[in-house]
This record gives structure tokens, sequence and C-alpha cells, in this order.
């Protein structure tokens, strides 16, 4: 059987563009794709962020806007289904926590176990990302 990888995971976000931004700044990724307002799913928005595409197949995030969002706080954990969190591996775990800071959002559950070292913040929109070093 040939390697088979996670190409992205789709998340809905208040705006796209802002939240793409955001990650820019923290993981150094970038827009890879962005579709026409209205051509998404139920006529809304998305694009794509993540590692430059470079025909070697990298992962990426598709950050996706319903025409007509609705707010709701949900424990991921508690509902079946959830997205919990994105984990991203780094090398340079400080300088990332770093970047998270400088965007003005908080680190927490810092731990340092087999196989590696890790925090993890959230996103204003509420997503939850773990950084990971194994370095």
């Amino acid at each position: 059987m040939s390697a088979i990888n996670l190409e992205h995971v789709n998340i809905t976000v208040d705006d796209p563009d802002a939240t793409a931004a955001m990650l820019n700044r923290i993981f150094g990724w970038t827009v890879r794709w962005r579709g026409q307002s209205g051509a998404s799913i139920h006529g809304g928005f998305s694009l794509h962020v993540g590692e430059p595409d470079d025909g070697t197949g990298s992962s990426y995030l598709a950050l996706y806007r319903h025409p007509e969002q609705k707010q709701g706080q949900v424990d991921s954990y508690r509902t079946r289904g959830g997205l919990n969190h994105v984990g991203v591996v780094v090398e340079d775990l400080d300088t990332l926590e770093a970047r998270v800071v400088a965007e003005g959002l908080e680190p927490h559950s810092h731990a340092d176990y087999e196989p590696g070292r890790r925090f993890y913040f959230h996103t204003p929109d509420g997503i939850e990302f773990e950084v990971v070093s194994y370095t």
C-alpha cells in the first residue's frame, strides 16, 4: 500500500482572511488557494492556508465562513464529532510561543513528556492548537 497522508482539515471561522494572516505570522504559512465569495458550500467562502504548495503534498487548513454564521460555545471534548485541537510540529517551540504571545493569545497547558515538549493556545474563533517539538 502506498503512503497515506492527511491533506487538509476544514474549519469554520469568523474571518478566513484574518485567521490566515494570524496563522501566517505564527507558523510562517501562506494562503495556497482562495475561492470566490459565495462559491463554497452553502454560498460561503473558503481559503486554504498552510505550508507553501511546492508539490510535495504538504497539508493545509481550509478556512470556511458561512454567510449566516452562528456564534456559540461548544465544549468540543464533550461533543461527538467535535474538533478538539489541531496539532502542529515545530522545531523551535520557544520561538513559536513568543509569536503566539505577540498575537495577544495565551499559551497554556505546557507539558514536557515523551515524546516531546508542547503547549496549547486558542485562536479568537476558539480553535485550539497544540504546538509540539520533538527536538
